[in-house]
């Protein structure tokens, strides 16, 4: 399989067709991938706070996370962080997710025919399902380019590709292109809670989820479920 591959940003998300993988490691779909292997039963996304507080008063025993910046929301169950979801039961919750880069791509990815969310979290699981598939191109949504370098998320995209032609290459230059990139680069103060090296280090666990992140749309809504096997 060796599909045509190209990139857009999140500004040309909405033009994209055919099959179509948003890309976020820092943080949402790292974040994503560890709390639908807790148990979450579906992540909605969606664009805004308000969006996401008004879907848990409608569906009662959800929860909301996500960030605004990077930063937390007051009012959210919990963070748009690896950390806050890896080992906490989420056994059947549905949850619903607001952030600044990553949700964004999936909800503007309206014309897509098929659409997965990825990250290095769950790299091999996505390529296993691009394959799959067999498609004659892949378009990668590049979430963090659009106000800073984003080469976490081009890495991630670069490393995907590779895979879908067979290749195996070294994991290690790709994987540290993401503490080095604009968004990594606010995981090196330790002193910063909002933004910790643990957290860092468990989106750079490779395939350290054995799920791909298929979206389908459902009453108006992009929603994330696991795909195993």
């Amino acid at each position: 399989m060796r599909p045509s591959v190209r990139g857009v940003t999140l500004a040309g998300a909405g033009e994209a067709t055919g099959v179509v993988v948003v890309v976020d490691v820092l943080r949402a779909f790292s974040t994503a991938a560890y709390a639908l292997a807790a148990g979450a039963r579906e992540i909605v996304c969606v664009a805004t706070v308000e969006e996401a507080l008004a879907l848990r008063d409608q569906r009662p025993g959800t929860l909301v996370m996500g960030e605004v910046g990077g930063l937390p929301v007051g009012g959210f169950d919990l963070d748009n962080s690896p950390l806050g979801v890896r080992d906490r039961d989420l056994d059947g919750r549905t949850l619903v997710q607001r952030t600044t880069a990553g949700t964004q791509g999936v909800v503007r990815s309206r014309n897509a025919d098929v659409l997965l969310a990825a990250s290095f979290v769950c790299a091999e699981a996505t390529v296993r399902h691009l394959r799959s598939l067999d498609p004659d191109e892949v378009t990668f949504v590049i979430t963090g380019r659009d106000t800073r370098d984003g080469d976490e998320d081009q890495a991630c995209a670069d490393w995907i590709a590779a895979r879908l032609t067979g290749e195996r290459p070294d994991p290690g230059p790709y994987l540290a292109r993401v503490p080095t990139s604009d968004a990594g680069k606010r995981f090196a103060d330790p002193a910063d809670s909002d933004f910790p090296a643990a957290d860092l280090d468990a989106c750079c666990a490779l395939d350290a989820v054995d799920l791909a992140l298929r979206v389908e749309h459902e009453d108006g809504h992009p929603v994330l479920r696991a795909l195993r096997g």
